[in-house]
């Protein structure tokens, strides 16, 4: 016991030199070796606890602290457990420098531990919006009261400015190189909105100067992906509450506010986006934006956004990152990694578990779903890594890895979809594709999760909308896309792996009533809305499925919108879009699309059991004969088409390289030239 009082107090400088800190060289026994050693006497130390015992109750702490399977109520511990060691401190008797010594290990090693009872820190730091949110706040309060000092840091406001200051452009430097994690998010791009538009005003000369670039970049991506005032596209991240129509979205009011392309009303008085450009002196919105917003050409775009990390990359005990400046197993990278959902990529996960244990992470909500799968691997990092890789497919659910959109717009109609983005795999929150004609008419599929749940509001947790229980293998070519559902792993039951299944079947929002017409000719279900036109064709046949509003949450919706198609969580559907500038009438775009050919081939089954599933062709009558499998490439007219290019931005407005630094933007006479390089943005109109 005293050798171990006289460790836990602090060793001689000269023990271990070249340990660390604490000196160099290389003659000490291996990390690992003595770890075990260490670990080996808590688990000794641990089996009983005397509550009396400040040594025993370090000893407790530090297991907790080291050991993710092991669990100690510190909160149970009080000062009445140590009176016994307080009257003999006060009595000066004998040995009482022993006790006050062990008291001293004590409050040094943990005095920052517990948290007040019941209090768990449940907030998300590293997503890409909290990230430049925290950022944003440490830079401008600092900057606000430079000769306070902030009682949880020590620093002073002008050092935790600087502080800030540092994190903030690295985040913006992040962004320049890799675009968007949370790619068209209708919900998230709100909160960037909201961090970049107060530093525009609000920062130092050089540091709102790139925030209002940056600025530009998300107005630019909102301008170029909604149709009517709706950011109805493809999403990195986005919840049914959001998605079904264009006023319950987040960024609706940045958008009507900006563009003006809705002629529905504002829903909110507190919408912080809004409110904060409305307020803007320094900030203003560049023509070229609005125009791209109000163009009334008929155009594609696809976008390249987010760093590489490939899931089906070999396994290897010794991965390493394509990005050079993020290595998997250096602990700076962490929020760079975590930003992008990679927590439990199995390239980073020993770094991952090293982090939870650093911050007891496990005690969250976001992290104690996991806890059972660590469990599993014995808290092994090289076991959980083997784990991670074969579980890649269900694990991940929230991964924001390169993704590769297209976007067909037209005055009347979009089709967006993420081409051939994790097919077969779970998606909390990814929206793969939709077809947008107005605010409130939409259409798009999903795997689902889980039985609808009940409630009075869509909730984001519920994934019979939300995510997808696999996502489809996805490929658009103009206004026709085709997206195959094959799950590559089966439905779970209960155990560790409950969170992660789906359901045996497809189905489709295609809310009747926010229609015009609806028609169903065979598999195909059409629609109309104004000028604008969609058809959606399912391989298995469908069916409306009833909700009854008194039990689950129907967003005021009456009559049919759940178009379900029953038999197997495998299935092939295809989408077309169109409007009367290219159709004419809705019947001629309707009579076109279900006189279609449309063969597709189910490859069965492999040997896992599992759906190989589909080859399917389709003569579109607007993009020609189209060919795609679940393993396949699109081909288009018998031409190869490639889903993956490389470009950030292609569209009519502009082409913008992976590695251009100079973004130009041009619509109608206006031009607007971003340098990510110097970080200056330059605006031109010209008039005729």
């Amino acid at each position: 016991m005293v050798d171990m009082l006289w460790a836990t107090a602090g060793a001689p400088a000269w023990w271990g030199r070249g340990g660390g800190e604490l000196g160099s060289g290389n003659g000490y026994v291996d990390g690992r070796t003595w770890r075990n050693r260490q670990d080996a006497y808590l688990r000794f130390a641990t089996e009983e606890l005397t509550p009396s015992s400040p040594v025993n109750v370090l000893a407790h702490l530090t297991r907790a602290a080291r050991d993710r399977r092991y669990h100690f109520d510190a909160s149970a511990i009080g000062p009445d457990d140590f009176a016994g060691t307080f009257a003999k401190i006060d009595g000066f008797q004998d040995t009482s420098d022993f006790d006050l010594l062990a008291l001293v290990a004590l409050w040094s090693s943990h005095r920052h531990d517990p948290l007040p009872s019941g209090v768990i820190d449940d907030k998300w730091f590293w997503s890409e919006n909290h990230r430049i949110i925290f950022h944003t706040l440490e830079y401008l309060t600092g900057l606000g009261l430079p000769d306070e000092r902030f009682t949880v840091t020590g620093l002073t406001g002008h050092d935790q400015a600087e502080h800030g200051r540092e994190r903030v452009e690295a985040w913006l430097d992040e962004k320049a190189a890799w675009g968007f994690a949370e790619w068209h998010s209708d919900v998230y791009y709100q909160e960037d909105i909201d961090a970049l538009t107060l530093l525009a005003e609000h920062g130092e000369p050089v540091v709102a100067q790139r925030a209002a670039v940056m600025l530009d970049l998300f107005l630019y991506d909102l301008a170029v992906h909604q149709v009517k005032g709706n950011n109805g596209v493809t999403h990195g991240r986005s919840y049914m509450k959001d998605k079904s129509r264009a006023s319950d979205q987040d960024v609706f009011g940045v958008v009507k506010l900006l563009f003006a392309t809705s002629d529905q009303p504002y829903t909110s008085r507190s919408d912080g986006g809004a409110t904060y450009l409305a307020s803007a002196d320094r900030y203003r919105l560049p023509e070229a934006i609005y125009r791209v917003a109000r163009s009334t050409r008929t155009f594609t775009d696809r976008t390249h956004m987010g760093a590489p990390l490939n899931l089906d990359e070999p396994f290897t005990t010794s991965p390493v990152s394509a990005v050079a400046e993020a290595p998997y197993d250096d602990p700076s990278a962490v929020p760079f990694w975590w930003e992008r959902g990679a927590q439990t990529a199995w390239q980073a996960v020993p770094q991952t578990l090293a982090t939870i244990d650093q911050f007891h992470l496990f005690d969250t909500s976001l992290f104690k779903p996991y806890q059972p799968l660590v469990d599993l691997t014995g808290g092994d990092p090289a076991v959980a890594r083997q784990l991670a890789y074969n579980l890649r497919c269900l694990i991940n659910v929230g991964l924001l890895s390169e993704v590769d959109t297209m976007t067909w717009r037209s005055p009347n109609a979009m089709l967006s979809s993420a081409q051939d983005y994790r097919p077969g795999c779970f998606g909390e929150q990814y929206h793969a594709w939709q077809a947008t004609l107005d605010e409130d008419a939409v259409v798009f599929t999903t795997l689902p999760g889980n039985e609808p749940r009940a409630g009075t509001s869509w909730v984001d947790a519920d994934r019979y909308w939300t995510g997808t229980g696999a996502m489809p293998r996805s490929a658009q070519h103009g206004a026709a896309a085709i997206h195959l559902y094959a799950p590559k792993y089966t439905a779970n039951g209960p155990g560790p792996l409950e969170d992660f299944t789906y359901l045996n079947y497809t189905h489709a929002y295609f809310p009747t009533e926010r229609f015009d017409e609806v028609r169903q000719v065979g598999n195909w279900t059409l629609g109309r809305r104004g000028n604008g036109y969609v058809a959606l064709w399912s391989w298995r046949p469908t069916t409306w499925r009833t909700h009854d509003p008194a039990v689950t949450f129907t967003n005021g919706l009456t009559k049919p919108f759940d178009l379900v198609a029953p038999g197997g969580a495998n299935n092939a559907w295809i989408v077309e879009v169109g409007d009367v500038s290219a159709w004419g009438s809705f019947d001629a775009f309707a009579s076109a699309t279900t006189a279609a050919a449309v063969d597709v081939t189910d490859l069965g089954p492999g040997t896992d059991g599992l759906s190989k599933g589909f080859d399917v062709t389709y003569q579109s009558p607007t993009e020609g004969p189209m060919a795609f499998s679940t393993s396949g490439p699109l081909s288009v007219d018998g031409a190869t088409v490639d889903l993956h290019p490389t470009a950030r931005f292609d569209n009519p407005f502009g082409r913008t390289g992976a590695d251009d630094t100079i973004i130009s933007i041009s619509e109608a006479n206006a031009t607007l030239l971003l340098d990510t390089a110097h970080w200056t943005r330059k605006a031109k109109l010209t008039r005729r």
